[in-house]
């Protein structure tokens, strides 16, 4: 953080701005998409699996023939992606655009972010959004939900500017843009063999106790070793929250704030939650039911133990993991919550991942326009379905009908599936910019690709979400809109200090969870819990409160 604010210093400039035109004449011959003939690079803070850096040539044609545009995108080299985007703005040598992940405003991106932002790292896009046909919608009222529009995009402090765009905004509120079944899954083969409803299965309680069943049953993966009851996530070793659910004090920002039966705010370390869950860890790893690399296993390993079928229960994967498409797992649960049984919730909208231009990019209104083509339904078209005749005919109301080879490569080769090069078959590069205002079943006649290809398709993903019930859990979804609690915490005036102690806390968890016994764990967690305190967090919670009978939506 201290490279990042002095190479910050040092390359940003008060150079006067130069006037935008985004009304350029289009050349003779071109079409109405032509924005101009270059080069655009993208630098995507995001791991492997979401960069999607390599482009389809006849793609990359496709799309240098519509709007003059090559682009060309990097990933990056380190794991951690906030410390990769740290240590990128603080190196300064930035490309013509950023792209990060930002499901919300109090993740720890966004302070990098807004930092650089105050030092005018990043050019305002306020008037060329305003300008786009379909990015000019972030500016009707309501059209974004609350966090978007007052901690990202349009923060007080910034008197209109933007300088960092949200992803992902569905086009109407209280919407799902994927079916998207996410959360612990459990081998087939284990239920079938033990005669259990894995949707019975939504306590910590039970999840104990199969696991004892899983080890007692001697299950054996594909290459004839004993298998581990309870395996990381799909994408590595992570403390996630849905296979603890029940003791987990947190709703549904994840941030560990919550109010008590009697409507008093708390953080998790003011509550027994943190030494519950610490001690159903210790028991399960004491006792050879979780893998003891199940908070640190690298993401090839854990893709190769699903493949392998190395784990019985898969604590987080969803039902689009190309691993998993021969239906090995199928979900578990989903688990109750610290507030009882499980209920969907949906944001009002909701948003994620976001890009920014930096100010020494020059003609930053070709990205804009970029982005913009890409968010059109001509864009979705392109980057989501892929090239009329190789991948997709139209129908009579020129809706996409995926072609049937397209759709048997992907069920069996994922991987070369892939290579054609578009969202539908799990290629990302357009996400990065035009990724948002979203609704597929009014922009191509169906709710999911490949629907109307095939009514009666059985892909992995499809029979997830009919056996989770998805749609009856839709239904009966909860609707929030509102800011998370930490979104206000550099309001604070000890706001730093009291972020840090928060981080710490969740290191702490870590540390507690391997350590040799619960007095030890107990030690570790009253030294957290006392930094929290001594940050401030009372006050902090005061003005959450505050902010609350002032009209403010909080949600926890």
């Amino acid at each position: 953080m201290s490279l990042f604010v002095v190479a910050v210093l040092f390359i940003t400039g008060c150079a006067p701005k130069e006037e935008v035109n985004m009304s350029k004449e289009i050349p003779e011959g071109k079409p109405d998409t032509w924005i101009a003939d270059r080069t655009i690079k993208g630098l995507v803070f995001m791991s492997d699996g979401d960069v999607s850096a390599e482009m389809n040539p006849e793609i990359a044609k496709e799309l240098k023939e519509k709007t003059g545009i090559t682009l060309e995108l990097q990933g990056i080299s380190q794991e951690d992606s906030t410390q990769a985007l740290t240590s990128g703005l603080a190196a300064g040598d930035l490309p013509d655009f950023i792209a990060y992940y930002l499901n919300h405003s109090g993740r720890p991106e966004m302070q990098i972010l807004l930092k650089a932002a105050r030092e005018g790292m990043f050019t305002d896009l306020t008037p060329m959004l305003k300008e786009t046909k379909i990015y000019s919608k972030y500016f009707e009222e309501g059209y974004l939900p609350t966090d978007t529009k007052d901690n990202v995009m349009f923060r007080d402090e910034f008197g209109g500017s933007s300088y960092f765009v949200h992803m992902t905004v569905p086009r109407k509120p209280g919407t799902v843009t994927t079916k998207y079944v996410g959360g612990p899954y459990i081998l087939k083969d284990i239920v079938d063999q033990l005669k259990i409803d894995p949707v019975s299965i939504d306590t910590t309680e039970e999840l104990y106790d199969l696991a004892i069943k899983i080890k007692e049953g001697n299950f054996k993966d594909k290459n004839g070793k004993a298998i581990t009851p309870i395996g990381p996530t799909a994408w590595g070793g992570a403390d996630k929250d849905q296979i603890f659910n029940d003791l987990v004090w947190t709703g549904d920002s994840g941030e560990k704030f919550l109010k008590d039966d009697n409507g008093k705010l708390l953080h998790e370390s003011q509550t027994d939650y943190g030494m519950k869950r610490i001690e159903l860890v210790q028991k399960l790893l004491n006792e050879k039911l979780m893998h003891p690399e199940y908070f640190t296993m690298e993401e090839n390993r854990a893709k190769e133990g699903i493949v392998n079928k190395s784990f019985g229960i898969v604590s987080d994967m969803h039902n689009y993991i190309v691993q998993n498409n021969d239906l090995k797992y199928i979900p578990l649960g989903p688990m109750n919550t610290v507030e009882g049984e499980y209920q969907m919730q949906l944001t009002y909208k909701s948003g994620y991942a976001g890009w920014s231009i930096p100010s020494t990019t020059e003609n930053p209104e070709d990205i804009v326009k970029l982005a913009d083509f890409l968010t059109s339904r001509e864009g979705k078209l392109l980057s989501q379905y892929g090239i009329e005749g190789r991948d997709y005919t139209l129908d009579e109301k020129g809706n996409p009908i995926v072609k049937q080879e397209v759709l048997d490569l992907k069920e069996s080769n994922p991987d070369e599936a892939k290579k054609l090069g578009f969202r539908g078959v799990g290629s990302y590069w357009a996400e990065h910019l035009g990724y948002t205002d979203l609704d597929r079943l009014e922009d191509f006649g169906e709710a999911e690709y490949g629907d109307s290809a095939s009514k009666a398709s059985n892909t992995a993903a499809t029979e997830i979400i009919k056996m989770w019930k998805f749609d009856e859990k839709y239904k009966n979804a909860n609707v929030i809109d509102g800011s998370t609690p930490q979104a206000f915490i550099f309001e604070y005036e000890n706001g730093a200090n009291l972020e840090i102690a928060l981080t710490k806390y969740n290191e702490s968890l870590l540390r507690a969870y391997y350590s040799k016994d619960l007095n030890e764990a107990k030690q570790i967690m009253d030294e957290a819990a006392e930094q929290i305190k001594q940050a401030g967090l009372d006050g902090y919670l005061e003005m959450i409160e505050n902010k609350e009978k002032e009209g403010l939506n909080i949600r926890f």
